[in-house]
């Protein structure tokens, strides 16, 4: 290996783990507040990037469907639940989020061609469809079991996941996309060619690093969620609802998710399957850091995306099972150092 391959690895080492520190945050972020192994979180990232490529090639994507069920779900729910405490102001934005919105979106892809549409508009008309399936998840397959095991969470973790691969296959079809590059700039460094899109990755992932570091340490909302992280019953005595949490947090790694499938869509063809394998990787990450730890997860994400590029070149038949391997010794470690802890009482 010369100097020229061990920099390319490298390059591609840090986009990974830029992405992998993304989804490490998120699924870190979701289990501190919601006790909820996010199995799914992976299923984000390839709606994100095939929604955006449904858009691109001038299809309506199946996300728009999914998202106008699942609202129609969570206003059925909740307006039953209104009817019966007599809050009838609540029905209107209820009914007009979750099945309004949703209508209005497949009718303008509809009339307009999505694939009209200049870039940004396109990137944000795929967020738009994506992210607001997080808090509706979590109303439909979480929220009613709040109070339950993490076991049982962690099974209906793997029960969504399952459908949510399923629904990709359908609305996506087999076959894998991948979308243009955001920019064709191109760089040298040490006589090494340095592509744009790779540095837009790593900035863009450290832009939403450090905005999400400012969301929890100076809004109210995101003090809110840290309170519950820390303390799901003292949260509540202090007036901070424990649905509110859930629904907030499960909208931030819908967000973190989508916005990464969007990031690697032009560097990585993506398949309706892509993200389990890309959440796992996230999942060590968030492993490393103890399911607790932000900078120990961001720093577990690089380590996993360079041995992944460096593994691909020594053994890339094995790169996976190297990948993986590494969560043993971290959990040998953490067994040996960490004393049990009773799961706290709801």
């Amino acid at each position: 290996m010369d100097l020229q391959i061990f920099l390319l690895l490298g390059q591609d080492g840090i986009t990974s783990g830029a992405v992998y520190a993304l989804l490490a945050l998120a699924l870190v972020l979701v289990f501190a507040v919601t006790r909820v192994i996010f199995i799914p979180q992976g299923e984000f990232v390839a709606y994100g990037a095939l929604t955006l490529a449904s858009l691109q090639a001038g299809k309506v994507p199946g996300t728009v469907w999914l998202l106008l069920a699942a609202g129609s779900a969570v206003a059925v729910l909740d307006g039953i639940r209104y009817l019966r405490e007599g809050r009838y102001g609540k029905l209107p934005p209820l009914v007009i989020f979750n099945v309004g919105l949703p209508l209005a979106a497949a009718g303008a892809l509809l009339v307009v061609p999505p694939d009209s549409l200049p870039l940004a508009a396109q990137v944000a008309l795929a967020l738009a469809l994506v992210i607001p399936l997080g808090p509706m998840l979590y109303r439909l397959a979480f929220q009613p079991l709040a109070s339950a095991s993490v076991l049982v969470l962690l099974i209906v973790s793997v029960a969504v996941h399952l459908a949510l691969t399923g629904l990709g296959l359908l609305f996506f079809g087999a076959e894998g996309s991948r979308t243009p590059a955001f920019t064709d700039i191109s760089f040298e460094l040490a006589d090494t060619p340095l592509q744009g899109q790779t540095v837009l990755v790593v900035l863009a992932s450290a832009v939403l690093i450090a905005g999400l570091y400012f969301f929890f340490e100076r809004t109210l909302y995101g003090k809110a969620l840290r309170a519950t992280a820390m303390n799901r019953t003292g949260a509540r005595l202090m007036g901070i609802s424990s649905s509110m949490a859930g629904k907030l947090s499960f909208t931030l790694a819908a967000a973190i998710g989508a916005f990464s499938g969007i990031l690697i869509a032009p560097i990585t063809t993506i398949y309706y399957d892509s993200g389990f394998l890309i959440g796992l990787k996230g999942f060590v990450s968030a492993i490393i850091g103890g399911l607790a730890s932000y900078p120990m997860a961001a720093f577990g994400a690089l380590l996993v995306g360079l041995l992944e590029s460096y593994s691909s070149f020594w053994a890339s038949a094995y790169k996976e099972v190297i990948v993986f391997t590494l969560i043993i010794p971290v959990l040998l470690w953490r067994s040996l150092t960490s004393r049990h802890v009773e799961e706290e009482e709801e």
